[in-house]
């Protein structure tokens, strides 16, 4: 076994775990869940049935990532962020019987690469968080999100921009649509409310 498990974490024989990675106590990693190399799953975290998990991404303490979520290579999930799976959440039918796994349609939250959820964000399933996106911490997103974005609030709106880096893009001066990494130094253009990487 090349990856690491915490006595007390739970990891279903049916479930892909990759090398080099973690999986802290209290952890529940369900059926044909896929994890793939040197992620870190927390304490407390949940990795719901058939989940996609990319290489090198962390679930911090008690994150719930319910199926049929897909997360890219590099994404951070901060401690209590939720990733939903029903568009519709109801414990009962309208005639008041109690709902099973085949009486409603699982809908997904898709998370692109180096994409993070701060602390005590909510994803409502459908929706898709773009690459080396930010979600700030208690945020609830109902929405997609565009790569690079910034997003806040209750409704989350986009506040601003960030990079790679994670830091908040700074406008240049004198061209409107160009934007700078004050830690790096790369350039993105906006281009119809979207952000793109200069080579």
């Amino acid at each position: 076994m090349d990856f690491k498990v915490r006595p007390t974490a739970q990891v279903d024989e049916s479930a892909t775990i990759g090398a080099g990675t973690t999986i802290w106590d209290l952890a529940q990693i369900r059926e044909d869940a896929m994890l793939g190399s040197g992620c870190v799953v927390g304490r407390g975290a949940y990795v719901g049935p058939g989940v996609r998990i990319g290489d090198n991404v962390k679930l911090q303490n008690h994150a719930l990532v319910y199926e049929p979520a897909v997360l890219g290579d590099g994404v951070f999930v901060g401690p209590a962020a939720v990733l939903t799976n029903d568009r519709f959440p109801r414990s009962v039918h309208p005639e008041g019987g109690l709902k099973r796994g085949g009486d409603w349609e699982a809908v997904a939250v898709e998370v692109g690469e180096g994409a993070s959820l701060g602390a005590r964000s909510v994803c409502v399933a459908p929706v898709r968080i773009g690459r080396w996106a930010l979600v700030a911490a208690g945020a609830v997103v109902t929405g997609d999100v565009p790569d690079f974005a910034l997003v806040a609030g209750v409704p989350a709106r986009r506040i601003g921009w960030v990079g790679r880096a994670g830091v908040r893009l700074v406008r240049r001066d004198g061209e409107p649509d160009r934007w700078e990494c004050p830690e790096s130094g790369a350039l993105y253009d906006e281009r119809g409310g979207r952000l793109i990487e200069r080579a």
